[in-house]
Parts: structure tokens; sequence; C-alpha cells
């Protein structure tokens, strides 16, 4: 009887262990950072073009409805349309011609979220170099697409000293 017991445990643990081995994988979502790069960068030049255009609405069109923007010598804004006002009212003041480019240097996350960090350029109306800097964003994917829950940027451009 206790070899017929032994004979059935190891039996059904062996059943056990070939069929958990033999079941169908969960699928996972494979997460493909160069087209993830393509799809960030889309998004800077689509907010890069906005910005040339002085259309407020299509620069925050990269934000989420919750974001939180961290702008250069300025208090953080918080929410889109808070976001909107603010780069409405830079734009209007705006009468330079100057343009800003972003490029994706680096890029980590996954499929669900990522951070970015970049290097930004102001070029003038001629093409020349006025500033440059940097920024980190903080991307999440809702109703599948990324949008900026959190940017920061700073300046490279050393400060002039005050006379």
């Amino acid at each position: 009887m206790k070899s017929t017991l032994k004979l059935t445990t190891v039996l059904a643990i062996s059943a056990v262990t070939f069929f958990a081995c033999n079941a169908p994988a969960e699928e996972k979502k494979s997460f493909d950072p160069g087209k993830a790069k393509v799809e960030i960068q889309a998004m800077e030049d689509a907010f890069a073009a906005g910005e040339k255009a002085k259309d407020a609405k299509a620069v925050a069109a990269y934000y989420a409805d919750d974001a939180v923007s961290y702008s250069r010598n300025q208090e953080p804004v918080a929410g889109k349309a808070a976001i909107e006002a603010k780069i409405a009212q830079r734009l209007q003041s705006d009468s330079s011609g100057n343009h800003e480019m972003y490029k994706v240097v680096d890029l980590f996350g996954n499929d669900d979220m990522l951070v970015e960090i970049g290097s930004w350029t102001t070029m003038n109306a001629a093409g020349a170099e006025q500033d440059k800097g940097h920024y980190m964003s903080y991307f999440e994917k809702r109703n599948g697409k990324y949008v900026c829950v959190r940017d920061m940027n700073v300046t490279s451009t050393p400060l002039k000293p005050a006379m």
C-alpha cells in the first residue's frame, strides 16, 4: 500500500511538472526601443512645429491633463490647461523669430512608461544658435499613446555676469 501511495505521489508530481512545463507561456508585450524613440522624436518635432507656428494648443498636445512642467527660472506649472496658458503667454510675447529644435538623446523604460533625456537648441531666424540645453521628460502610455506627465529643462549657456 505504501509503495502504491509513493508511486501515485511521484506520478502526480511528474504529471503536474510535465503539464506546467508544457503550458503555453503568457504572451509578453515586446517593447521596441527603436520604435519608441521614433514615436517620441515625432512628438518633439510636433512640439517644435507648434512653437514655431505660435500654436499653444499644438504644443500642449504633448502633455497629459495632469502634467507638471518645470521650466527654467520659473515656478512649476501644473495641469495641461495651465501649461497651455503659460505657453500661449510665452509665444505671444516672443517676437524674436527664434525657434527651438528638440532631439531625443536617450530613452529608458518599457511599453507603459518612458523617461527621455533630450537636448534642445534655440536658433534665430537666420539659423544661428542662440541658446542650448537639456531636458528630461517622463511619459506614460494612456489610451494607447504616450503623453508627457512631467518635464524639466535647463540651459547649458553660461550666465552672463551682471554689471
